[in-house]
């Protein structure tokens, strides 16, 4: 009992996104740390001394870009339009709510619903918009460019750094799923999986995934690719055994 007990805790408290390496972990940690460094060293180089030369939500945005850059929260429109559409909103309520916990709600519940219509959703611009409800009395004195300006520069620069540096990375960065090689020896169904299919699949669970649908139907053809391939195994090693054991039973009877 305590075993299993121990098992479901570390599945639940310590999960491992899958297909994720050793390689691939240190490649994203290698990634991030170039990207950051791309971004703060040219802000610091050019911006006025009063403008931050980075932001906070830049550093989540990171994540995604270098340790997961097949995510749909990873691409350029996401990155670049989920922060700087977030932050302005953000600026928008800062400026018509004075309550600044009712604002930063309103903030961050709005930034997910326009990032959701205009297709950029983006985790990083939750703080993104809570950054311009906490930075409220800079931004009311007519600073808003204080945290607009290196908000889209800096993600221009992290999108810019990371399609460079998945050039060598392995990961093609803008993400496109890769056509299907070959085709399954058997398939799983007759008429083979539709997007049809995935989409009601996907309905019939009720969960959002951190995936899109075009890497999902890859990933099922190939695994039924895989499967197909792991059968034929199976059955001519069954059929090596068959006929092995005719082939004694009819030297036995010589």
């Amino acid at each position: 009992m305590f075993r299993a007990l121990s098992t479901t805790t570390i599945r639940l408290f310590v999960p491992l996104l899958a297909g994720a390496s050793l390689r691939d972990r240190a490649i994203g940690s290698v990634g991030a740390l170039i990207g950051i460094a791309v971004a703060g060293v040219f802000c610091v180089l050019f911006f006025p001394a009063a403008t931050p030369w980075i932001v906070a939500p830049v550093g989540a945005s990171a994540v995604l870009l270098f340790a997961v850059p097949a995510s749909p929260l990873a691409q350029p429109w996401s990155i670049v339009g989920g922060n700087v559409l977030s932050a302005a909103f953000g600026v928008i309520v800062t400026g018509m709510v004075p309550e600044p916990a009712l604002a930063a709600a309103l903030a961050v519940g709005g930034a997910i619903l326009i990032m959701s219509l205009l297709r950029c959703l983006h985790p990083p611009g939750g703080a993104a918009a809570l950054s311009a409800v906490i930075g409220g009395h800079a931004l009311q004195s007519g600073h808003a460019a204080h945290l607009l300006l290196p908000m889209l520069v800096n993600s221009l620069l992290l999108v810019a750094a990371g399609w460079v540096f998945h050039r060598f990375s392995g990961h093609s960065y803008p993400h496109r799923a890769a056509a299907v090689e070959g085709k399954p020896a058997v398939a799983a169904a007759p008429a083979g999986l539709l997007m049809d299919d995935i989409d009601a699949a996907l309905d019939d669970l009720g969960e959002t995934f951190d995936i899109g649908r075009e890497d999902l139907a890859l990933l099922l053809a190939r695994a039924e690719v895989h499967a197909a391939s792991r059968i034929g195994r199976a059955q001519i090693a069954a059929v090596k055994k068959v006929r092995g054991k005719k082939a004694v039973h009819e030297v036995e009877h010589s």
